[in-house]
């Protein structure tokens, strides 16, 4: 089983009325979330671990973890209101976003919340995006990791959002701890722009590899996704596969989710989720695994809002 950790967020969209001009309403999401969305509907056991509202937003992301083969049995409900995040779509642009996260139930995650023992199944744990760059939760994050990333699969996903970062250099420090402890990290292209400015695709996934990360992902939009691995003898394989393309694109928001929930269920469903597994792959089945995580996410672009496909709408 893959446990997704981290943040539980309300997307406030943008839609344009007749009535009102433009105007946000609100759909459950997440960096996490939405990963443990695209993990169990695409059929592999999944959980979600994270601090969940009372109140009927929170209603909302327990029905639809319900919904889409989420276990919800690790999250604890809480009095505060979720993190709203605004997202701003315009035609062939990166969405915009803006975060209200003060005192919210997704931040506030502590150690002393989290289980003394995790299900005896845990294959994974996925972590990343705001959730580390917010205290509390980004250190609780951290503690968990760094004490279960010898017997787990520790995949990451920065998504990182500059605008949440107040100091750089300090994020930069526990990013290369993190990435050291990790059998998994994708990134994004936007991402390798913040971490390592100006480098090319190959150089900063070789560089991930230098931070100690076996297995790292760079996502490049329509360019596709490229792979470098570093196999059980010591050599570095590396792949890449090609964007499917879709006549038209209705919006980017949760395709990078997508992706790699959609990889990490590739891994779980083939009996493939473990350190020795992992780092043994073969150049076929990396490759194979990019090119089902890539179906995935062009799917998820041809819908409004995160909507992760099914095994049978990819097949």
């Amino acid at each position: 089983m893959i446990i997704c950790i981290g943040e539980a967020v309300i997307d406030m969209f943008q839609k344009n009325t007749h009535d009102f001009g433009e105007v946000f309403y609100p759909l459950p999401g997440g960096c996490s979330y939405n990963t443990s969305i695209a993990i169990g509907k695409l059929g592999a056991p999944v959980s979600f671990l994270g601090r969940i509202s009372n109140n009927f937003f929170g209603e909302i992301q327990i029905k639809r973890l319900h919904e889409h083969n989420v276990k919800t049995n690790l999250i604890n409900r809480c009095g505060q209101n979720p993190i709203l995040a605004i997202i701003k779509t315009d035609e062939g642009k990166q969405p915009q976003y803006a975060f209200y996260d003060e005192g919210t139930s997704d931040r506030l995650l502590s150690t002393e919340e989290l289980p003394d023992v995790l299900p005896s199944d845990t294959t994974c744990i996925v972590f990343g995006s705001i959730s580390m760059s917010m205290e509390p939760i980004a250190t609780t994050i951290e503690k968990l990791i760094m004490k279960e990333a010898k017997q787990k699969v520790i995949a990451f996903d920065p998504n990182i959002r500059p605008f949440m970062i107040k100091d750089r250099d300090a994020y930069m420090e526990r990013f290369k701890k993190w990435a050291g402890i990790c059998t998994i990290a994708k990134i994004s292209s936007e991402d390798f722009e913040f971490i390592f400015p100006d480098t090319e695709p190959e150089q900063a996934l070789n560089k991930m590899l230098g931070l100690g990360t076996r297995l790292a992902i760079i996502t490049l939009g329509e360019k596709g996704a490229m792979a470098m691995l570093t196999h059980s003898n010591g050599k570095v394989i590396k792949t890449s596969a090609c964007a499917i393309k879709i006549p038209k694109i209705a919006d980017t928001v949760g395709a990078g989710d997508t992706f790699h929930g959609a990889f990490l269920a590739w891994l779980e469903l083939r009996g493939k989720m473990s350190h020795n597994e992992i780092i043994n792959l073969s150049e076929e089945d990396l490759h194979a695994a990019l090119v089902f995580a890539n179906k995935a996410a062009a799917f998820v672009c041809t819908q409004y809002g995160s909507q992760p496909p099914e095994i049978k709408q990819l097949d």
